[in-house]
């Protein structure tokens, strides 16, 4: 098994396993609610967990069957992964601290701060770069193996 194929299926466990967990939490919040509704970012938070742990595990399969490099194919794998990662933090950090219900809306908002729209820009930039370049070369790679 390659490296990429190792962290890959690392990650969908721990995508796995941390939407269960902020399911129970969704679980928690709803019936603790009047209207038995969760924070939007505690089930946004839950939902991409379980999506991403399913997209790590086709990662994990194209990496498989990719004709490129093993150092290529895990710098692709990391790349997407890490955002993946990135993006379930967010969401948490958001459910934890209500601090909004739409973390595009503007202003940004982050707990009491309010960051500069630089820095959600810049980091949707480089999630879109990371996730469809990862995934890009993961995926080519495999599709040319297998035709």
């Amino acid at each position: 098994m390659t490296l990429a194929e190792k962290i890959s299926i690392t990650a969908a466990f721990i995508f796995l396993m941390t939407g269960l967990l902020t399911g129970i939490w969704k679980y928690a919040a709803m019936a603790a609610s009047p209207r038995a509704t969760a924070p939007r970012y505690v089930d946004i938070a839950h939902r991409s967990s379980l999506m991403y742990s399913f997209a790590a595990l086709v990662l994990a399969t194209f990496a498989r069957y990719s004709i490129y490099p093993g150092w290529l194919n895990t710098l692709a794998a990391v790349a997407a992964l890490s955002f993946f990662a990135f993006a379930i933090g967010t969401y948490i950090v958001h459910g934890l601290l209500q601090d909004t219900s739409n973390q595009m809306r503007k202003p940004h908002r982050l707990g009491n701060a309010t960051l500069p729209p630089w820095v959600i820009h810049g980091f949707m930039g480089l999630l879109i770069v990371a996730e469809v370049g990862g995934t890009l070369v993961l995926g080519s790679g495999a599709l040319i193996a297998i035709w």
